[in-house]
């Protein structure tokens, strides 16, 4: 193990407390005994049931928590030690975890006319917690906010200025959000059907936090406006990182992820086309490992994991992972999970749901 994973493992223990490890199974306790990082990813259970696990990198389940429904996205503050996991669309609740055992979860639901879309973050000093919701009824994407110190209770809201948001990031300067418009209309009496197909909107925003104020907003050309804005990621410089999923026929081959820079236009990163044909039309999910330089994407429809040069945009690596899910920085490279129950190889007796959040104070700049 190294020095630098030593340091990593060692302040996620610091940070969850005493008090924490002392409540995991001696199995638990061990896993994290020897874990180089810490990880939480949403699953269900053979019997149907669903929770969030605690994990190593080796893929060795050190907690779990059972969850009211299947959840989708994560996100964690290492300023508030709180682990949140975001319901599946259209579901309207999330559950805040206490990493460090010592507050009870707190389970928060959606507003009325509102539901999430399984994803959001904290703010930079952890007080805040911003979520994707759908105002189904204007057909409008909304960023709800819920305050921390006060039981997590809904203080405001604010647009993303874009249909159906999806994920969303806190950029390099720790105000602006940036927020992944998908396109697509949805409204809860019709579950998870696509109702607006024929004329998608995907685009990507640039929020401000504090007054909610649009700063910029990138539409995707009209060529491209079947391509689902899904998920978003920050690199060492700042870029934010996007990643989509194609609506249209399956035989089209369009650009399937990109970065954009304040001020500048968007760009889409021009795959090989093997590499393009192997994600199927559909990345699932995407992180960016900053102090390495590399992108990571997921493909559970290509089955596929694939690495990118976060500076040139080459491929550098593909690997076949079948019903490949979440995928997260790791020491070296990546933690990719699957919807068969593997994790970095070593699989359990759950179905990992398509997200992963790494715990402990990142150790990337």
């Amino acid at each position: 193990m190294t020095a630098k994973a030593l340091i990593d493992r060692r302040s996620f223990v610091k940070m969850a407390g005493a008090a924490w490890v002392a409540t995991l199974t001696p199995r638990g306790a061990f896993a994290l005994e020897r874990a180089d990082a810490v990880f939480a990813s949403a699953f269900m259970t053979p019997d149907g049931s669903y929770g969030v696990a605690t994990l190593t990198e080796e893929g060795q389940i050190i907690d779990r928590t059972l969850l009211p429904a299947r959840a989708h996205g994560m996100a964690f503050s290492p300023e508030s030690r709180r682990t949140v996991a975001f319901a599946r669309r259209p579901g309207t609740y999330a559950m805040i975890l206490s990493t460090d055992g010592v507050a009870e979860p707190v389970v928060i639901t959606a507003a009325e006319g509102r539901h999430f879309f399984g994803h959001g973050c904290f703010s930079a000093d952890g007080r805040l917690l911003y979520a994707t919701e759908n105002d189904f009824a204007a057909n409008r994407g909304m960023i709800g906010i819920y305050d921390g110190t006060r039981g997590f209770a809904r203080i405001g809201e604010f647009p993303t200025y874009g249909i159906g948001p999806h994920d969303m990031t806190l950029a390099a300067d720790r105000r602006t959000l940036a927020i992944a418009n998908g396109g697509i209309e949805t409204h809860p009496d019709f579950g998870r059907t696509k109702l607006n197909l024929d004329h998608m909107e995907p685009s990507l925003t640039l929020v401000d936090t504090v007054t909610g104020a649009l700063i910029e907003k990138r539409v995707l050309p009209k060529e491209l406006s079947r391509l689902s804005t899904r998920h978003v990621d920050i690199g060492a410089d700042g870029r934010v990182w996007f990643a989509c999923q194609y609506e249209g026929p399956r035989n089209d081959l369009p650009p399937l992820v990109g970065h954009l820079s304040r001020g500048e236009d968007l760009v889409f990163l021009t795959l090989p086309e093997r590499t393009t044909e192997a994600l199927a039309n559909y990345v699932g999910a995407i992180a960016v490992n900053r102090r390495e330089g590399l992108v990571g994407l997921t493909s559970p429809k290509g089955n596929v994991a694939v690495t990118l040069d976060a500076r040139t945009g080459a491929v550098l690596n593909e690997e076949f992972v079948a019903e490949a899910a979440g995928v997260a920085a790791a020491t070296h490279g990546f933690a990719v999970s699957s919807y068969n129950g593997r994790f970095n190889g070593p699989t359990s007796a759950v179905a990992w749901d398509q997200h992963i959040v790494r715990l402990g104070r990142c150790i990337f700049p």
